[in-house]
């Protein structure tokens, strides 16, 4: 879950009605998490347990952090040249900025916070208003933007506490939209403002990486998140990533550019060779007495193949279940922060932007072609670069994408693709002036992750309409191959329900399967 503003959204009044839910779930609290490790005795007499890490992002770090202290040999298998996975940043200019999370999700109890404190990584809160610009490219007044975002906040809130009140009761069929459309229905709104909501609505694509039509009501649950502000990582999460990797990297054996193609686990039984044989496609063979794999739900839904004998029905269904969103980054950076050189209209800074899908644009037919924009400006301190971060999602981001593939990010071609692309928002800034240098971008970096196999052609798991055994899904991609065959699953799709989807989660995915593999 990304493009989170406080302003906009108070996660701890979302949480309110849930935790009692949650604690009624054992298998889904995050108490576990929050005890101390359990010791565990490694074999006395014979060899150490020797555990195959399948990826080096979050969950396979932390896994390994956790396998170590206990004396697990640990040696991890990682397609790229780099740790992180998904967690990973890149050059605009001389800034670097983040092209998977740029959040941390909720601070109670989230190790993340932890950890970001603990290694020097600055976070931003950030507070403050946003300036929204209806379909026709004008400031919408500012009284109705603040009634519009109290409607929008407001239903979200009643959304989430009917879903984890009656879960059972609403159709898989009935969509986030839908209960938007039933709530506008009944609240006397004049057309205009009724309008104007349902495009405000249309953000929680930057939230999931699919249109908000998308978003099932019935497992809106688990779009849940911690209690508490949700921080803007400002200084990019490669502070916390190396802290994370520590133990792995001092103590794990890692071997990278190996791309895992083939994992064999038989069913196990009494006297039998329970241990796994994992091929890569370079054809070299590991055996190990477990495994964990880090697959993303992307690459998972599309290799199936790769595991031998199949994997469970039960399982299989689960990720075919599960839906795997699309969200995209644009990073623009100009000579200077011109938007914030002349008060907008409230006289006061507007850190972000929202754009209703424009009439004045010429795109392809869809509803689905609004922008959230952030000002990197207004991060603290040395933080802040003249900056505008864009989320886009759906046919929009696979417009954005196909047009840039195959184009270096330092060509012209780059440049003028998303140049056009932007250029009816950015102009619409207050301060803009074609004629003035600071107007003109000195460069753009969009992600790529629809095109990249590797992250599953996509950002993260969410949950959309025609799901019908959400939470059943999630346990069963939890629950893995672990027991039966050695094959155990971790990531942000295994992750406790105020996990999923985020970088939290899929730290506490990978300390969980450590935890049952110490245990068994």
């Amino acid at each position: 879950m990304e493009c989170n503003t406080n302003c906009l959204a108070p996660a701890s009044k979302w949480l309110d009605p849930i935790y009692p839910y949650l604690s009624s779930i054992p298998d889904y609290s995050l108490d576990k998490y929050l005890s101390p490790l359990p010791l565990v005795r490694i074999q006395p007499m014979g060899n150490p347990l020797h555990v195959g890490i399948i990826g080096c992002g979050l969950a396979g770090l932390r896994c390994a952090d956790v396998l170590l202290q206990r004396g697990i040999r640990v040696t991890m298998l990682e397609a790229r040249d780099r740790i992180g996975g998904r967690v990973c940043q890149s050059s605009l200019g001389s800034v670097s900025v983040d092209l998977g999370p740029n959040w941390i999700h909720g601070t109670r109890n989230n190790p993340l916070v932890e950890i970001s404190e603990r290694s020097g990584t600055v976070t931003d809160s950030w507070e403050g208003l946003q300036a929204t610009f209806d379909t026709d490219g004008r400031l919408l007044d500012p009284a109705r933007g603040a009634k519009v975002a109290d409607f929008i906040w407001t239903t979200i809130d009643r959304a989430f506490t009917l879903s984890q009140k009656d879960c059972a009761n609403i159709p898989a069929s009935k969509s986030l939209l839908d209960f938007f459309r039933d709530e506008l229905a009944q609240s006397g709104f004049s057309q205009a403002e009724k309008d104007a909501c349902l495009e405000s609505a249309k953000m929680w694509g930057a939230y999931i990486g699919s249109p908000i039509e998308r978003q099932s009501l019935k497992f809106f649950l688990l779009e849940e998140c911690l209690e508490g502000t949700n921080l803007f990582v400002a200084s990019t999460y490669k502070n916390i990533l190396q802290n994370v990797a520590r133990p792995a990297l001092e103590g794990a054996e890692i071997r990278f550019n190996e791309t895992v193609v083939a994992l064999e686990g038989k069913t196990r039984s009494v006297g039998a060779d329970g241990r796994v044989l994992v091929r890569t496609s370079a054809g070299k063979e590991y055996h190990f007495d477990e495994v964990v794999a880090t697959f993303p739900l992307g690459w998972l839904k599309q290799n199936k193949g790769a595991f031998s004998p199949a994997m469970p029905q039960r399982l299989s269904e689960a990720i075919d279940h599960i839906s795997y969103g699309r969200l995209e980054k644009i990073y623009v950076n100009f000579p200077a922060a011109f938007w914030r050189l002349e008060p907008a209209a409230s006289n006061s800074i507007n850190p972000t932007f929202q754009f209703f899908s424009p009439s004045y644009v010429d795109h392809p037919s869809t509803p689905y072609w609004n922008q959230e924009c952030l000002s990197l400006a207004d991060l603290p301190g040395s933080c802040a670069h003249p900056t505008l971060l864009f989320y886009t999602y759906g046919t929009c981001a696979e417009h954005v994408v196909s047009s840039i593939s195959g184009h270096p990010a330092d060509s012209k071609e780059y440049y003028s693709i998303l140049h056009t692309f932007l250029l009816p928002y950015i102009s619409r800034l207050p301060g803009y002036d074609d004629q003035n240098p600071s107007c003109k971008p000195t460069g753009f970096l969009a992600t790529e992750w629809q095109t990249d196999p590797l992250a599953g052609n996509g950002s993260y798991s969410n949950f959309q309409v025609g799901l019908t055994d959400g939470l059943g899904d999630i346990e069963a991609m939890r629950e893995g191959m672990g027991v039966d065959r050695g094959i155990w699953l971790a990531g942000e799709h295994t992750a406790p329900i105020v996990g999923l989807g985020t970088a939290a989660g899929a730290y506490w995915s990978g300390e969980e399967v450590a935890r049952r593999i110490c245990s068994m």
